[in-house]
């Protein structure tokens, strides 16, 4: 049954005398699974009344009726963690996450049906043919109903509108993206579901400032722009050095100073650093996080650092070996140290000449020297090669091909 065959519909009393109609149904999405509906709103002389389940008698296109005698002419009042179909969830937009990739989808119409005599939801249409099907006259729309629907097991909800204080999602489903899937559907969103889409994976802080990193630069801005400072740095804070200092130098001059000054110490000298480059150089494109190990150690204490990093895979495919100035004095990937016997010291395994570049090299320099030896990471040094930084393969994909190339085809559908 669709849902819109049963909005305005006549509500009838046992007798099928009507009452009043039907101005929409409630359901609770924070059950998880196919929603029951738990009542319904109905108007009956010019008041809004709740009709709990437990009284209706009948539930069919065209018509409610009602089970008993008496009914509470209570006026209605959303309770904690009601939704209402029409209201918060019809011409909305959801997430659907089984799609490949995940993508908005709206609900133009939707489908309930009879499951061990509880009437839940269970699917949605989000075609053209359901926004028409919607605004047909009654007797006209079974035009279309056979399109399939997408199963609303596979959708995650979110209803920007609806006060916050109201209603609580728990987005385990969208939390289980990636983090540039979950940018891709922000990006992909008005403004408001956008800012739900980050809120909704806020209880996640780390995976929170992977989302943002994954932004692009005009909807990092945007949504920073009308958060206080606090909240701004708390998220800055956990994004990666430098992807903070891309963040941060498009920022305006007097708000940078007041962000750098909330975060803690080690980072902000970290950051501040990276903006002394050129964002175009080596020095501007590279991360200043890498392992660093002595000629000295051994392939155990090399295998018990990167253990215990918390750095990302991606800067954790090759540690390096510098002496007590910083100086570079090897490199040896992950995988060597893997395949060594473990009382080695990294002197026996090191790779004696690696390859680098300068802070001041350009972009072609670094891609070409990361193409011609086949690297995944490349060591940055300064002036008096001491190694700062290493810029990663990820960077350099991102600065070399076509703007909005992150776009993923198919993301916001109707």
């Amino acid at each position: 049954m669709h849902l819109s065959s049963v909005l305005h519909s006549p509500l009838l009393d046992r007798a099928g005398e009507r009452l009043g109609r039907v101005d929409d149904l409630i359901v609770r999405l924070a059950d998880g699974g196919y929603p029951p509906v738990t009542g319904l709103k109905a108007r009956i002389g010019g008041r809004e009344l709740f009709v709990p389940v437990d009284r209706i008698a009948a539930l069919e296109p065209g018509a409610v009726r009602l089970a008993g005698e008496k009914l509470s002419l209570g006026r209605f009042e959303r309770r904690a963690g009601e939704v209402l179909l029409a209201a918060d969830v019809l011409g909305r937009k959801l997430v659907d996450v089984e799609a490949d990739p995940p993508r908005l989808v709206t609900a133009h119409e939707i489908e309930l049906a009879c499951i061990d005599g509880w009437w839940r939801v269970v699917g949605l249409d989000h075609s053209a043919r359901g926004r028409v099907r919607r605004s047909l006259p009654r007797r006209l729309r079974g035009f279309g109903a056979d399109r399939p629907f997408l199963d609303w097991a596979d959708m995650e909800p979110f209803v920007g509108h609806v006060p916050s204080s109201r209603l609580r999602f728990s987005h385990r489903k969208l939390a289980n993206l990636h983090p540039a899937e979950i940018a891709d559907l922000v990006e992909a969103a008005s403004h408001e579901e956008g800012e739900e889409i980050i809120e909704a994976v806020a209880h996640d802080r780390e995976l929170e400032a992977d989302v943002f990193e994954e932004l692009d630069e005009h909807h990092q801005l945007e949504f920073i722009r009308e958060r206080p400072d606090n909240q701004v740095a708390a998220v800055i804070a956990r994004m990666a050095a430098d992807d903070a200092a891309d963040l941060i130098v498009e920022i305006d001059q007097e708000r940078r100073g007041r962000l750098l000054a909330l975060l803690p110490t080690a980072q902000r000298r970290q950051i501040e650093a990276l903006l002394d480059y050129n964002p175009s150089t080596a020095g501007g494109l590279m991360s200043p996080d890498f392992i660093r190990l002595a000629p000295t150690d051994s392939v155990a204490d090399a295998i018990a650092k990167v253990r215990a990093s918390d750095l990302g895979a991606g800067t954790l495919t090759t540690v390096y070996l510098l002496d007590p100035e910083g100086r570079l004095r090897g490199s040896v990937f992950v995988v060597t140290l893997l395949r060594a016997d473990s009382h080695r010291p990294l002197e026996d395994v090191v790779e004696r000449e690696p390859v680098w570049v300068g802070t001041d090299a350009d972009l072609p320099e670094v891609a070409r020297m990361m193409t011609d030896y086949n690297l995944v990471m490349l060591p940055i040094l300064d002036a008096e090669e001491r190694m700062v930084g290493v810029v990663t393969v990820d960077d350099v994909l991102e600065l070399t091909l076509p703007t909005g190339w992150r776009r993923r085809f198919g993301v916001a559908r109707d």
